[in-house]
Protein backbone atom coordinates (compact mmCIF):
# COMPACT_ATOMS: atom_id res chain seq x y z
CA UNK A 1 0.00 0.00 0.00
CA UNK A 2 1.31 3.59 -1.00
CA UNK A 3 0.24 5.58 2.04
CA UNK A 4 1.56 2.37 4.14
CA UNK A 5 3.90 3.87 6.47
CA UNK A 6 7.36 2.08 7.16
CA UNK A 7 8.54 -0.23 9.98
CA UNK A 8 10.76 2.26 11.00
CA UNK A 9 8.75 5.19 11.72
CA UNK A 10 8.40 2.59 15.15
CA UNK A 11 11.43 4.77 16.49
CA UNK A 12 11.85 8.05 13.50
CA UNK A 13 8.87 9.72 15.07
CA UNK A 14 8.31 13.57 13.01
CA UNK A 15 10.26 14.91 15.57
CA UNK A 16 13.02 13.06 15.10
CA UNK A 17 12.78 12.90 11.58
CA UNK A 18 13.44 17.09 11.83
CA UNK A 19 16.63 16.19 14.22
CA UNK A 20 18.23 13.71 11.54
CA UNK A 21 17.20 16.80 8.58
CA UNK A 22 19.00 19.51 11.08
CA UNK A 23 21.69 17.24 11.59
CA UNK A 24 22.08 16.14 8.13
CA UNK A 25 21.43 12.32 8.39
CA UNK A 26 17.89 12.78 7.05
CA UNK A 27 18.61 11.04 3.18
CA UNK A 28 20.92 8.39 4.27
CA UNK A 29 17.20 6.79 5.51
CA UNK A 30 15.12 8.16 3.03
CA UNK A 31 15.88 4.68 0.69
CA UNK A 32 15.01 2.25 3.71
CA UNK A 33 12.16 4.15 4.23
CA UNK A 34 11.31 4.26 0.70
CA UNK A 35 11.88 0.01 0.85
CA UNK A 36 9.45 -0.35 3.81
CA UNK A 37 11.97 0.21 6.70
CA UNK A 38 13.44 -2.23 8.49
CA UNK A 39 12.79 -5.99 8.61
CA UNK A 40 9.77 -7.06 11.21
CA UNK A 41 10.34 -10.29 10.10
CA UNK A 42 13.31 -12.79 12.10
CA UNK A 43 15.37 -14.32 9.90
CA UNK A 44 17.20 -17.00 9.82
CA UNK A 45 20.47 -14.78 10.11
CA UNK A 46 18.67 -12.60 13.09
CA UNK A 47 17.78 -16.41 14.99
CA UNK A 48 21.22 -17.22 14.30
CA UNK A 49 21.89 -14.25 15.93
CA UNK A 50 19.59 -14.79 18.98
CA UNK A 51 20.35 -18.57 19.83
CA UNK A 52 24.30 -17.61 20.47
CA UNK A 53 23.12 -15.21 23.20
CA UNK A 54 22.83 -15.61 26.92
CA UNK A 55 22.29 -12.10 27.85
CA UNK A 56 19.56 -9.72 26.21
CA UNK A 57 17.77 -6.23 28.36
CA UNK A 58 13.51 -6.06 28.02
CA UNK A 59 12.45 -2.31 28.24
CA UNK A 60 9.04 -1.70 29.04
CA UNK A 61 6.86 1.44 30.10
CA UNK A 62 4.29 1.96 32.65
CA UNK A 63 1.19 4.30 32.24
CA UNK A 64 2.97 7.46 33.17
CA UNK A 65 5.29 6.95 30.79
CA UNK A 66 7.84 5.55 33.21
CA UNK A 67 10.48 3.37 31.66
CA UNK A 68 11.98 0.33 32.99
CA UNK A 69 15.03 -1.87 31.98
CA UNK A 70 15.28 -5.19 33.73
CA UNK A 71 18.12 -7.50 32.10
CA UNK A 72 17.21 -11.26 31.63
CA UNK A 73 19.61 -14.41 31.01
CA UNK A 74 19.97 -17.79 30.56
CA UNK A 75 21.66 -20.50 28.76
CA UNK A 76 22.68 -19.67 25.01
CA UNK A 77 19.29 -19.38 22.71
CA UNK A 78 16.99 -19.02 25.90
CA UNK A 79 15.22 -16.49 24.27
CA UNK A 80 13.82 -18.39 21.29
CA UNK A 81 11.88 -17.60 18.17
CA UNK A 82 8.66 -19.73 17.82
CA UNK A 83 7.46 -18.25 14.43
CA UNK A 84 8.64 -15.27 11.71
CA UNK A 85 7.60 -12.58 14.25
CA UNK A 86 7.56 -13.94 17.77
CA UNK A 87 10.57 -14.37 20.47
CA UNK A 88 9.27 -15.93 23.89
CA UNK A 89 11.31 -16.82 27.14
CA UNK A 90 10.49 -18.46 29.83
CA UNK A 91 9.83 -15.93 32.67
CA UNK A 92 12.09 -17.33 35.59
CA UNK A 93 11.54 -16.67 39.35
CA UNK A 94 13.06 -13.24 40.57
CA UNK A 95 13.37 -10.34 42.99
CA UNK A 96 9.31 -10.21 43.13
CA UNK A 97 9.09 -6.59 42.19
CA UNK A 98 6.70 -7.75 38.78
CA UNK A 99 7.42 -4.53 37.30
CA UNK A 100 7.92 -5.70 34.30
CA UNK A 101 5.04 -7.73 34.13
CA UNK A 102 2.75 -4.34 35.46
CA UNK A 103 4.50 -2.26 32.78
CA UNK A 104 2.79 -4.61 30.11
CA UNK A 105 -0.65 -5.25 31.46
CA UNK A 106 -0.39 -1.49 31.59
CA UNK A 107 1.19 -0.56 28.61
CA UNK A 108 1.89 -3.25 25.77
CA UNK A 109 4.62 -1.66 24.39
CA UNK A 110 8.28 -3.32 24.57
CA UNK A 111 11.89 -3.29 23.51
CA UNK A 112 15.08 -5.97 23.37
CA UNK A 113 18.38 -5.08 22.89
CA UNK A 114 21.20 -7.88 22.77
CA UNK A 115 24.65 -6.89 22.82
CA UNK A 116 27.47 -9.06 21.62
CA UNK A 117 30.51 -7.66 23.19
CA UNK A 118 32.92 -10.70 21.37
CA UNK A 119 31.81 -9.60 18.19
CA UNK A 120 30.98 -5.80 18.78
CA UNK A 121 27.54 -6.30 17.48
CA UNK A 122 24.00 -4.93 18.70
CA UNK A 123 20.80 -5.66 17.64
CA UNK A 124 17.38 -3.47 18.36
CA UNK A 125 14.29 -5.30 18.26
CA UNK A 126 10.80 -2.96 18.91
CA UNK A 127 7.65 -4.86 19.60
CA UNK A 128 4.70 -6.07 22.20
CA UNK A 129 4.69 -8.16 24.82
CA UNK A 130 2.70 -9.91 26.84
CA UNK A 131 2.82 -12.39 30.01
CA UNK A 132 0.81 -15.95 29.55
CA UNK A 133 0.83 -18.08 32.51
CA UNK A 134 -0.76 -21.76 33.20
CA UNK A 135 -0.02 -23.03 29.50
CA UNK A 136 2.24 -25.88 30.04
CA UNK A 137 2.60 -26.65 26.95
CA UNK A 138 3.81 -23.86 25.91
CA UNK A 139 6.46 -23.61 29.10
CA UNK A 140 7.80 -26.68 27.82
CA UNK A 141 8.23 -25.35 24.60
CA UNK A 142 10.56 -22.39 26.05
CA UNK A 143 12.22 -23.75 28.78
CA UNK A 144 15.70 -24.29 28.69
CA UNK A 145 16.54 -28.19 28.84
CA UNK A 146 18.78 -28.82 32.03
CA UNK A 147 18.49 -25.38 33.22
CA UNK A 148 18.26 -24.63 37.41
CA UNK A 149 15.72 -22.06 37.41
CA UNK A 150 11.92 -21.57 38.13
CA UNK A 151 9.96 -20.48 35.33
CA UNK A 152 6.53 -18.91 36.44
CA UNK A 153 4.59 -17.91 33.32
CA UNK A 154 6.17 -17.34 29.61
CA UNK A 155 7.30 -13.84 27.76
CA UNK A 156 5.43 -13.81 24.40
CA UNK A 157 7.21 -10.81 22.10
CA UNK A 158 6.04 -10.06 18.70
CA UNK A 159 8.30 -8.40 16.60
CA UNK A 160 7.50 -5.06 14.80
CA UNK A 161 10.78 -4.27 13.73
CA UNK A 162 14.37 -4.34 14.32
CA UNK A 163 17.63 -2.71 13.19
CA UNK A 164 21.17 -4.03 13.45
CA UNK A 165 23.41 -1.12 15.17
CA UNK A 166 26.67 -0.31 13.68
CA UNK A 167 29.61 -1.59 16.19
CA UNK A 168 30.86 1.88 16.87
CA UNK A 169 32.35 2.44 20.83
CA UNK A 170 31.26 -1.19 21.65
CA UNK A 171 34.11 -2.75 23.68
CA UNK A 172 35.06 -5.88 23.01
CA UNK A 173 34.46 -8.46 25.60
CA UNK A 174 34.51 -12.19 25.86
CA UNK A 175 32.01 -14.32 28.37
CA UNK A 176 33.73 -16.99 30.56
CA UNK A 177 32.87 -19.66 29.37
CA UNK A 178 34.43 -19.11 26.10
CA UNK A 179 37.40 -17.86 27.97
CA UNK A 180 37.70 -21.36 29.45
CA UNK A 181 36.68 -23.20 25.69
CA UNK A 182 39.78 -21.24 24.30
CA UNK A 183 42.14 -22.22 27.39
CA UNK A 184 41.12 -25.39 27.34
CA UNK A 185 41.69 -26.14 23.30
CA UNK A 186 44.91 -23.99 23.98
CA UNK A 187 45.86 -26.60 26.96
CA UNK A 188 44.86 -29.69 24.37
CA UNK A 189 47.14 -28.52 21.49
CA UNK A 190 50.23 -27.98 24.50
CA UNK A 191 49.68 -31.36 25.62
CA UNK A 192 49.68 -32.47 22.04
CA UNK A 193 52.55 -30.78 21.09
CA UNK A 194 54.45 -32.41 24.31
CA UNK A 195 53.39 -35.96 22.96
CA UNK A 196 54.53 -35.22 19.93
CA UNK A 197 57.96 -34.39 21.07
CA UNK A 198 58.95 -37.10 23.56
CA UNK A 199 57.68 -39.60 20.92
CA UNK A 200 60.30 -37.82 18.57
CA UNK A 201 62.71 -37.63 21.46
CA UNK A 202 62.51 -41.31 22.41
CA UNK A 203 63.19 -42.37 18.47
CA UNK A 204 66.61 -40.69 18.49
Amino acid sequence: MENERPTSDIAFTETVKQLQTRNGSREAYVGMEARGGWSDRITPQLAAFIARQNSFYLATVNAEGQPYIQHRGGPRGFLKPIDEHTLAIADFRGNRQFISQGNLLESGKAFIFLMDYANRRRIKIWGEARMIEGDDALMQAVMPEGYAAAPERVLIFKVSAWDPNCPQHIPRKIDADEVDAMLAERDREIAELKAQVERLRQRV
